[in-house]
């Protein structure tokens, strides 16, 4: 003899524990989720991990770190090649012209590379300038190697220049905004270039999150006047 078959009222009875049951698990890996990335955006957004370079300003460091997020949101930063491809070593820049499938540049080819995208002839001029193993000879600049710490030696250099004005007292007073739009010129993904990306619109509050840290790693002599920290804080809390 058969047992007889459960209604249909009866499979719903039972399967309605299991929606709510999902539905919780969903909404609590959602919130997880949020979390981490209000906390540590590292963990969702590898680009921003922190610098292999030791010291200097921490707001001009936290800059680095959210030009990359949108520059090279990968896994291995220093590695990649514009496109998505990766090189294994670093002794020099790859110049490796990755062709260029969409955007205003189709068609062309580019040799950016590493974790801030940098075009060969840009590193060749850069290098020759900042490179702590320059010689006195630019031409020898191509041949310097393009280890992380000198990646982030050179690009940290470079926005230190007066070219800029001062990058680190603009953002000290909470311009994370005019900066990125001053450098889009460069890095056209910043937000107000004409290469704009899934992250450039998030690139002001994944600014003040990597501040958040690079202030709680900063020692107090890396903050160079009485009132920096709290105004560190004033610039953290500012939202765009």
């Amino acid at each position: 003899m058969f047992p007889p078959r459960s209604s249909s009222s009866e499979t719903a009875a039972y399967s309605a524990p299991m929606r709510w049951r999902v539905g919780v698990a969903v909404g609590v890996a959602a919130l997880m989720l949020l979390l981490v990335w209000w906390w540590r955006p590292v963990l969702l957004m590898p680009g921003t991990r922190v610098l292999v370079m030791q010291g200097g300003d921490p707001y001009v460091r936290a800059l680095m770190r959210t030009i990359s997020a949108s520059e090279s949101n990968v896994l291995r930063p220093y590695h990649v090649l514009y496109g998505g491809g990766y090189v294994w070593t670093l002794d020099k820049h790859p110049n490796r012209c990755e062709r260029i499938g969409r955007g205003p540049n189709k068609g062309n080819c580019s040799t950016a590379a590493g974790r801030y995208q940098l075009l060969a002839g840009t590193w060749v001029e850069l290098a020759a300038r900042h490179h702590p193993q320059r010689t006195n000879d630019p031409l020898d600049a191509m041949q310097l190697s393009f280890a992380p710490i000198y990646q982030d030696t050179v690009v940290y250099a470079w926005l230190s220049e007066p070219r800029w004005g001062n990058l680190s007292a603009q953002l000290r007073q909470g311009q994370v905004q005019p900066v990125l739009r001053r450098l889009s010129g460069t890095w056209t993904s910043l937000g107000y270039g004409i290469e704009n990306n899934s992250m450039s619109r998030e690139l002001p509050r994944v600014y003040q999150r990597v501040l958040q840290d690079e202030l709680e790693r900063a020692p107090k002599t890396a903050l160079s006047t009485p009132d920096a920290q709290q105004k560190g804080r004033a610039a953290v809390a500012a939202r765009p």
